[in-house]
């Protein structure tokens, strides 16, 4: 017996394939939708990432620092288009809005106009483009083609985004000594008061320091080392205080932190030369030991040292390498800080001077949180008669063949020494950005200090490991500590 057919099924696979075809219609316009919301999303974020970039490369604590970043913020958005490059973006400074830190809850944000009346310590700018829905709805909403044919209404998807961008490090090597005077000051030297020299925290500039041996409150010297990983009003950890944690901090002169100041610091005392000396010397192109490596922390572009017995451009010569010691009452004083007349001062006690800096008038000083990118005037040699009294040296052979130049800026001759070809070399490495504290510091081995400013010295010679003989070359205004500016979000 033949078996029996089963019933025929016709057009079931008509039915299978058109449900089928609705399914992938159906991905089909949730991609498409989902691609156009991404694109915009894309669009967005590349707008919010370069506004919040050109505003935050612009903040130097003051105000015109925060009208140059609403500036840079507009003009970066002004390049901008979305819907496929067709559709210029609009602005609003509302986008855009100022922290002290990128961690800062919303209430931290501030706009504008408040950021502009306290700007000292806002480092971060943070763009939402949700901001700008006032000005475009079309911009953050994106018309859904599946959904609206899906459901019969003009159904939108969102598409914002934010950026957050500021600095994480900061170019300050984790040394800290005592702020030796008043932020400014005027010393009065020999003869006019056109000679009025320009003092800073207590320091000259052009004159060298051993910063190991200073204090202005007693014969002890006083010198601290910095966390490097704690921001200020942030409780240390005793663990940062090591030699391996610091090294390479000291080696690459920065700190992974965005500001030294807008709370107090975590501090230890005395900071520990003897094991860290080697790393300040990776500048003069010693790498010895390996604590440093010439990629994180490359040598400076001119090694020569201006050794006190050895330089040619003061007459009589030094008899130290920086202004000599000298304790008088209860502070520890050098022979460049009594006032001038003192009898007992004579030239050699001065160290080699201007080695880097010249001395600048107080005439020239203007009350800016901002020194001129080109610098004050400065004094010329045939004054240090009047600035180095008794017994002033004579600048003989002093480069002056441009206005301004000092030994370690002439590119050549006697007072130029490149580093080896195999380390090319950075301008100004020789340069350590210091913490200068409000002293005396609370006692105790760890410690909590408020800086006042950020001092600029220059190494003149290798250090020890008992001595940093460094040269004042003045205050490093806030825009000139300004590291790379990443983004945060």
């Amino acid at each position: 017996m033949r078996p029996a057919r089963l019933p025929r099924q016709r057009g079931a696979i008509f039915i299978l394939f058109a449900m089928m075809v609705l399914a992938l219609l159906s991905m089909a316009g949730m991609a498409l939708d989902l691609a156009l919301a991404y694109n915009r999303k894309v669009e967005l974020q590349a707008l919010a990432d370069a506004a919040a970039l050109a505003a935050a490369r612009e903040l130097n604590g003051t105000a015109a620092g925060v009208d140059k970043a609403v500036e840079a913020a507009a003009s970066a958005a002004a390049t901008y288009k979305y819907r496929y490059n067709v559709l210029a973006v609009p602005w609003s400074d509302a986008a855009l809005r100022f922290a002290a830190a990128p961690g800062t809850v919303e209430a931290g944000w501030i706009d504008a106009a408040s950021a502009a009346a306290a700007p000292a310590t806002l480092l971060y700018a943070k763009v939402d483009t949700a901001a700008l829905a006032a000005l475009d709805s079309h911009l953050n909403h994106v018309p859904s083609i599946f959904m609206r044919a899906h459901s019969g209404a003009g159904a939108t998807l969102q598409a914002s985004a934010h950026a957050i961008a500021g600095r994480l490090k900061i170019p300050v090597t984790p040394l800290a000594i005592c702020a030796q005077g008043p932020a400014q000051a005027s010393r009065a030297n020999t003869g006019a008061t056109a000679y009025n020299e320009l003092v800073e925290y207590g320091f000259r500039r052009g004159v060298a320091y051993n910063l190991m041996q200073l204090n202005p409150g007693d014969t002890t010297p006083e010198h601290f080392l910095i966390d490097p990983l704690t921001p200020p009003g942030l409780p240390g950890a005793p663990a940062n205080f090591s030699t391996a944690v610091v090294g390479p901090f000291v080696c690459a002169g920065a700190m992974l932190m965005p500001s030294v100041t807008g709370g107090p610091l975590s501090v230890q005392r005395n900071f520990p030369l003897a094991s860290l000396y080697l790393h300040l010397n990776s500048r003069f192109d010693n790498y010895t030991g390996n604590h440093c490596t010439p990629e994180a922390a490359p040598p400076d572009s001119n090694i020569k040292s201006y050794l006190y017995a050895g330089i040619g451009w003061m007459n009589p010569a030094s008899s130290t390498q920086v202004a000599a010691p000298w304790i008088s009452g209860t502070r520890l004083w050098t022979r460049a800080d009594p006032l001038p007349g003192d009898a007992s001062n004579t030239a050699p006690q001065y160290g080699p001077l201007w080695a880097y800096a010249r001395a600048v008038p107080y005439s020239a000083y203007s009350a800016s949180p901002v020194e001129p990118a080109s610098g004050y005037a400065t004094f010329g040699t045939a004054d240090w008669s009047r600035l180095y009294t008794p017994g002033p040296p004579a600048a003989s052979g002093y480069p002056s063949a441009t206005a301004g130049a000092t030994p370690y800026s002439t590119g050549g001759g006697a007072y130029f020494q490149p580093p080896s070809a195999a380390h090319p070399g950075q301008a100004r490495r020789r340069v350590l950005n210091v913490a200068l504290l409000s002293c005396p510091v609370p006692a105790g081995a760890t410690a909590s200090a408020t800086v006042l400013g950020v001092g600029r010295f220059f190494m003149t010679v290798p250090a020890t490991a008992t001595s940093l003989s460094a040269e004042f070359a003045g205050i490093a205004p806030a825009a000139s500590l300004a590291g790379a500016v990443e983004l945060q979000r």
